[in-house]
């Protein structure tokens, strides 16, 4: 399967968000990564309802929606009404996460589980079958433009050992300082989904910036 390619509109110019996203629509991104911070589980706040409803009246690719919140139980129901096509929530959020991830199927969504860089990647173990997808998070959460940790590739084959067996198709989705210098290793250690933020929004060309990460080829050697 081909990589996917998920800019985070974190990133985004908040004063022009219709155009970004118009800009999205026209790129070979394939999913729009939305990152919903409560200022509680992380500290900052960024969107809520009306604004993802306002992205979804306007986007043409699915919505990829991060919940950084705490009990985000509360709110699956009103973000699959304004728009998600994909639900992560965190797992050091959940209290009882299998009947979290069994919430976010019924409602028809992609169901995922992200995971802070200080969680053991063990502690999925009891969950890998049943999700869809794995946000791993390769910063601290909470914050755009921060530096990427490397560890993340460590993580990035233990997961894709895990699964291997047992849930062979899951998506690793990487999030968080995601660049043109690092998004092959990424790939070959077993990633494949990419989000970025500032790689993709504070670029010249935007567009070109999308297109380089959808490019990136694992059968390439790593530099």
């Amino acid at each position: 399967m081909k990589h996917l390619v998920a800019p985070s509109i974190l990133s985004a110019d908040f004063a022009n968000l219709q155009r970004d996203i118009e800009m999205l629509n026209k790129s070979d991104a394939d999913w729009i990564h939305v990152d919903i911070m409560d200022g509680v589980f992380v500290p900052n706040i960024s969107f809520g309802f009306p604004v993802v409803k306002a992205v979804k009246q306007h986007a043409l690719k699915p919505l990829d929606v991060h919940l950084m919140i705490v009990d985000p139980d509360r709110y699956l129901n009103e973000f699959k009404e304004a728009g998600a096509n994909n639900i992560s929530v965190h797992f050091e959020a959940c209290i009882h996460l299998h009947r979290t991830i069994q919430k976010i199927k019924e409602l028809g969504c992609r169901a995922g589980v992200a995971i802070n860089p200080h969680t053991p990647i063990a502690q999925l173990s009891d969950i890998v079958e049943d999700i869809d997808l794995v946000c791993m998070m390769s910063v601290n959460p909470g914050f755009g433009g921060q530096k990427f940790i490397e560890s993340t590739y460590r993580r990035i084959r233990e997961l894709r050992l895990l699964a291997q067996d047992r849930n062979p198709n899951l998506l690793i989705e990487i999030d968080g300082g995601v660049n043109h210098q690092n998004s092959l290793s990424l790939l070959q250690a077993g990633a494949n989904v990419l989000v970025a933020g500032n790689t993709v929004f504070g670029a010249d060309d935007q567009m070109a910036s999308i297109k380089q990460l959808k490019d990136v080829s694992i059968t390439r050697k790593a530099v």
